[in-house]
C-alpha cells in the first residue's frame, strides 16, 4: 500500500537519526550522487532531503561560509520523494508529466524571502533552490 513520503536518513552519512530537513524542487535530483539514474520529471512535489546534526553543521558551513553546493555529495537514495507511477499505480490512472513550474516558482519566492531575513536553515535551503533551479541539464533530455 502507498503510504507517501517518509523521513529518510541522513542523505550524508545513512544516520537514521536526522535534525533538519531541506525541500528542494525535483530539478535538483540530477545534482545528487547517482541522480542521473532518477527520472526527475516524473517527481510530484518536492525533494526532502534530511542531515544529522553533525552534517547539518558541515552543510551549513558549505552553504553559508564557503558558498558550495553540498547536494554532489548527497545520495539521492536517501532522499524522500513521490514519483508519478506511485500515484499512476494507486489510483490504477496514467497521468501527465507534471509540470513543475508552480511549484519551482513557488520554492524560488520562499528563497527569496529567506535570504533576506530568514533562519539558517531557511538561507541554506534558499540557496540550494536557488542553486538547483540555476542548474541546467545539458541533456534535454534529463
Amino acid at each position: 500500500m502507498y503510504t507517501g513520503k517518509t523521513e529518510q536518513p541522513c542523505s550524508l552519512c545513512d544516520d537514521p537519526e536526522t535534525a533538519v530537513r531541506v525541500d528542494l524542487p525535483p530539478r535538483a535530483i540530477p545534482l545528487m550522487k547517482h541522480g542521473e539514474v532518477i527520472a526527475w520529471r516524473d517527481v510530484v512535489g518536492e525533494v526532502s532531503v534530511h542531515f544529522c546534526e553533525d552534517d547539518w553543521a558541515l552543510v551549513r558551513d558549505l552553504v553559508l561560509e564557503m558558498d558550495q553546493n553540498p547536494l554532489s555529495r548527497c545520495n539521492v537514495a536517501r532522499a524522500s520523494f513521490d514519483l508519478r507511477e506511485d500515484f499512476e499505480a494507486l489510483l490504477n490512472d496514467v497521468r501527465d508529466e507534471p509540470d513543475h513550474s508552480p511549484l519551482e516558482a513557488r520554492l524560488l519566492e520562499r528563497a527569496e524571502t529567506a535570504l533576506d531575513s530568514g533562519t539558517d536553515r531557511e538561507r541554506v535551503e534558499a540557496r540550494l533552490i536557488r542553486w538547483s533551479l540555476g542548474h541546467r541539464p545539458t541533456d534535454p533530455s534529463a
